[in-house]
């Protein structure tokens, strides 16, 4: 058996927790399929530029909105595919060379499963290897999950791990799901002219979002899709491109390719952690302290197999915490979620932060609402929004920020100074009557929101100054 100073599972976000201050250590890093893991090859980054290719293809057919004479946008598919996964692909490969080149790194290929306290086996195509290590990095990652209709069926689906590396997309698509995944890729295979029908449990879609994105949204989506909403799926039968999944209410829907988008769960499952002390939650996310540190001595983890916030940007925190602790454990830092914002790059675009206004009223938290449409603003006249806005919600007393919830062009980067302001302690009407805004720059749907509040009293002297300037900046 081979013992390393250090074992990583896993190389996604886990990857990032290895650089040159290891040099001085035997590191291993095994990974079952692909270096980068779900972001660089299935998720993040390829979801997204394929989203941002229809959106282009929506400018164009929807050019005449502005007076511009276009031809008809048409995602050339293959064309749109082989440049994001040529791409990704040579970013990946090179990932994974640079860790087999450096000299105190060892990459295991193969699936690794705990054989009993920071012992692991790893079944490679060439066998099995045994190794042990002094401390574990658990970042496995997750999966989609595929509800038991499904896989009794057999018959062929796809998930987010397959469906944008698809060779043609289906004539009709649908798509089990309704929540991100689901609806940024109904996005981009109506760009390449599929007709989609999203079949959902819930009475409408991105059910977690605040209730006037839920709302908007669902009334937007409504408009492209055929929605089949409040329906559980009941069994999946036909034969291969020619799918027929009947609906608990006994209504069909007929497709050619099945695109499950219905959650994920982490891997949590294939790692034999019992074998090494490891406790999992319930849903199957391994248990870590603020530290990330495992119920197991000398094991710690990472990323979607434990966070409570599967998203990237979150795992890539708790891989510099896990980074730190591991060469510090006598200064050991600390990963906080209270203030995570999230993203969906649907079209419109949409960006939260922070409590929903359910969330508020569910709480018993004192609270107002201060919102604004894009289209009231001068830049919203530009671009013609007749759906986008701004939301924000705020302590009466204090001004404090409780939540931020954006719908519309660039959310993700216009809710920025919302999160910083929460982040920061910096109270509402400070943020809004403060700096300068520009105008009229599609900030200001957001200086208004926050405007809408009402909470200039929170400055107490500075409100008689500032009037003037809220004045010309509403108008």
């Amino acid at each position: 058996m081979r013992h390393h100073d250090l074992v990583v599972i896993g190389a996604g976000s886990g990857n990032a927790v290895v650089d040159d201050s290891f040099a001085d250590l035997d590191v291993a890093i095994v990974e079952e399929r692909w270096f980068g893991g779900t972001c660089l090859n299935s998720g993040c980054i390829p979801s997204k530029m394929l989203a941002h290719t229809a959106h282009v293809a929506r400018t164009v057919r929807e050019a005449g909105t502005y007076g511009v004479a276009a031809e008809q946008g048409e995602v050339r598919w293959r064309a749109a595919r082989d440049r994001v996964f040529g791409r990704l692909d040579a970013e990946r490969d090179e990932g994974r060379r640079g860790r087999e080149d450096a000299d105190f790194i060892t990459v295991y290929e193969g699936r690794a499963r705990f054989t009993g306290p920071r012992t692991l086996r790893v079944q490679r195509a060439d066998g099995a290897h045994d190794i042990s290590a002094e401390q574990v990095v658990v970042a496995a990652g997750g999966r989609p999950l595929i509800p038991p209709p499904v896989a009794r069926s057999g018959l062929p689906y796809e998930t987010s791990d397959t469906v944008m590396r698809v060779d043609a997309p289906p004539r009709r698509l649908a798509i089990l799901g309704g929540g991100y995944i689901a609806a940024e890729l109904a996005e981009v295979f109506t760009a390449t002219g599929s007709t989609v029908t999203i079949v959902e449990q819930e009475p409408r879609l991105l059910g977690p979002q605040d209730e006037t994105v839920v709302e908007r949204f669902t009334e937007v989506a409504r408009r492209r899709y055929d929605l089949r909403l409040g329906r559980e799926l009941a069994t999946v039968d036909g034969r291969p491109g020619a799918l027929r999944l009947l609906l608990d209410d006994g209504s069909t829907v007929e497709a050619d390719m099945l695109l499950v988008a219905a959650g994920r769960v982490p891997n949590s499952d294939l790692l034999d952690l019992e074998s090494a002390g490891v406790a999992t939650h319930d849903d199957g996310r391994v248990v870590v302290d603020s530290h990330q540190r495992t119920t197991a001595e000398g094991v710690l983890a990472l990323g979607d197999i434990c966070s409570p916030v599967p998203l990237k940007h979150v795992a890539n925190r708790e891989a510099e915490v896990v980074a730190h602790n591991l060469r510090h454990p006598d200064d050991l830092i600390t990963c906080d979620h209270a203030l995570v914002p999230a993203a969906v790059f649907t079209e419109p675009q949409i960006a939260s932060v922070g409590a929903t206004e359910q969330e508020c009223r569910d709480r018993g938290l004192d609270h107002v609402v201060g919102m604004t449409d894009y289209g009231d603003t001068a830049y919203g006249w530009a671009m013609e929004d007749t759906t986008g806005f701004c939301k924000v919600l705020a302590d009466p007393g204090s001004g404090r920020l409780l939540g931020a919830h954006l719908m519309g062009a660039q959310a993700p980067t216009l809710i920025q100074p919302l999160v910083l302001a929460m982040t920061l302690g910096i109270d509402a009407a400070t943020l809004a009557l403060s700096p300068y805004w520009i105008h009229p720059a599609l900030t200001e749907v957001v200086e208004n929101a926050l405007l809408d509040l009402g909470l200039d009293h929170v400055l107490g002297g500075h409100h008689d100054a500032d009037e003037g300037r809220r004045g010309e900046r509403r108008a």
